[in-house]
């Protein structure tokens, strides 16, 4: 057993070295010569064999591309505050995993706005990154793009309807359990006030999973209603 332990750790260690050295969107763009992704890529993940909870967020920001530490900025301030975790917790690769869409910064827009995850990163990494990580019970489905990955035809049209039905998929019988969330981002301050539900239905839940799948606390799953 701790041979299986070793080895499957060794293949961890591999696949966040391939990733770290990913250049492909720079490299090789997926709309040609055109959209070469115009800085020097900087992927940003966080693989763990331990981890029970994976964050699967859009895509790193400026700030988190400066840095190297994923939502190390106001966006992560706020979802810490969402799972009711501390900082320390939340960097602790032993306790959470995240694997956003896209690893890189993609850019700002016209408008400075950050541009989508890049296309060539899920294709060529997702499935190998939550293959070596099969003891994740728990995804959190940060914003649309990580919605469509997870859970696919079973999204609903938009972001706000696929959040208002997290019963739908939370209450699945089936694993790991997905949970959509909007994107912690000030952008979103606006959408947290039209729908309050959203911190009254959803964010107990949330905390409540969290801490018994990073403490090992009890969880009841109550009524789907």
């Amino acid at each position: 057993m701790q041979g299986l332990v070793k080895e499957a750790e060794k293949q961890v260690a591999l696949l966040r070295k391939e990733i770290a050295a990913c250049r492909i969107c720079r490299d090789m763009p997926r709309r040609g010569e055109a959209d070469r992704l115009p800085h020097e890529p900087r992927p940003v993940s966080v693989l763990s064999k331990t981890a029970r909870v994976l964050i699967a967020g859009q895509a790193p920001g400026l700030k988190v591309h400066e840095s190297g530490l994923p939502f190390n900025d106001a966006s992560g301030n706020r979802l810490r505050a969402w799972m009711g975790i501390t900082r320390e917790e939340f960097y602790d690769p032993d306790l959470f995993a995240i694997v956003p869409m896209g690893f890189c910064f993609p850019g700002y827009d016209d408008k400075g706005s950050d541009l989508p995850p890049r296309k060539e990163c899920a294709p060529l990494w997702r499935a190998r990154a939550l293959a070596a990580m099969p003891q994740v019970e728990l995804v959190l489905a940060i914003g649309q793009y990580a919605q469509a990955w997870h859970l696919g035809p079973r999204r609903k049209k938009g972001m706000t309807e696929t959040v208002r039905n997290w019963r739908e998929y939370f209450f699945a019988n089936q694993e790991p359990r997905v949970l959509p969330l909007p994107h912690p981002s000030w952008r979103n301050t606006g959408w947290l006030k039209r729908n309050p539900w959203f911190e009254e239905e959803v964010l107990p839940v949330l905390q409540q999973h969290v801490e018994s799948l990073i403490r090992g606390n009890n969880f009841r799953l109550t009524s789907a209603k």
